[in-house]
């Protein structure tokens, strides 16, 4: 691990406590939607396997479980361990460990065979990745053939006023206030920086292309505020 992703994974370990009130407040409850919706685009097939990439607090694969009848196993990858532990923890809480598991490792290269999963998921974690096209061809190795990724992640709205509007919660409200909750102040201004740094829209779907990934499309969310990026490993 690079100093700067050991950085990022100590910063997410500060936060862990709070994060899910934090993400509940901060976005008024719009990250549990946008994570609800993801998951309903992943195909109800028997036998289904998932693998959350950036799994923090396992929200994710949790929602998948309450949403699809179909999932017999889901596990989990994250670098910031006391995260995996709260996630851990919600998950026996809920009765889910015959099905969920939750694993501290990278995305450049994950602990598993080749071919193994149905599809994949990331939300709101790969513009942490420190090597983005070597993460997403290890995603393909572990992805099955027409295997689905779904990525959720935040953007840039497009409209100008929505944008104004936007950025100065990202870069002022948003701070402060996840500043006073978790007395992190940083985190959430790293939050704010590396969104309007990322590659989003075309730009972002031209990285799945190259990486391999076909039938790539995005679907804006609340106005551009995030976006839903899928795409299918070849057959």
């Amino acid at each position: 691990m690079s100093l700067e992703q050991e950085k990022i994974c100590l910063m997410f370990d500060r936060i862990a406590r709070t994060y899910d009130p934090v993400n509940r407040i901060l976005s008024v409850g719009q990250d549990q939607r946008w994570r609800n919706l993801m998951v309903r685009q992943i195909p109800r097939q028997e036998n289904l396997s998932v693998l959350d990439v950036a799994t923090g607090t396992a929200d994710v694969l949790i929602a998948l479980c309450k949403n699809n009848p179909h999932m017999a196993r889901g596990e989990g990858v994250d670098l910031a361990e006391k995260m995996l532990e709260i996630g851990r923890a919600k998950i026996k809480a809920f009765g889910l460990s015959d099905k969920l598991s939750l694993h501290k490792a990278d995305a450049k290269k994950l602990p598993f065979e080749d071919n193994c999963f149905d599809a994949v998921t990331i939300s709101f974690g790969i513009r942490n990745f420190s090597a983005i096209k070597q993460s997403l061809l290890e995603i393909a190795r572990v992805l099955k053939p027409g295997g689905r990724l779904l990525i959720l992640e935040f953007s840039l709205p497009k409209n100008f006023w929505v944008r104004s509007i936007y950025l100065f919660y990202f870069r002022f409200i948003l701070p402060w206030l996840g500043g006073i909750i978790s007395r992190e102040k940083n985190a959430y201004r790293y939050l704010n920086e590396t969104v309007e740094s990322f590659p989003y829209s075309k730009a972002f779907c031209q990285i799945l292309d190259n990486a391999g990934f076909v039938s790539v499309k995005e679907t804006p969310l609340c106005f551009g505020i995030a976006t839903l990026y899928e795409g299918s490993n070849p057959c």
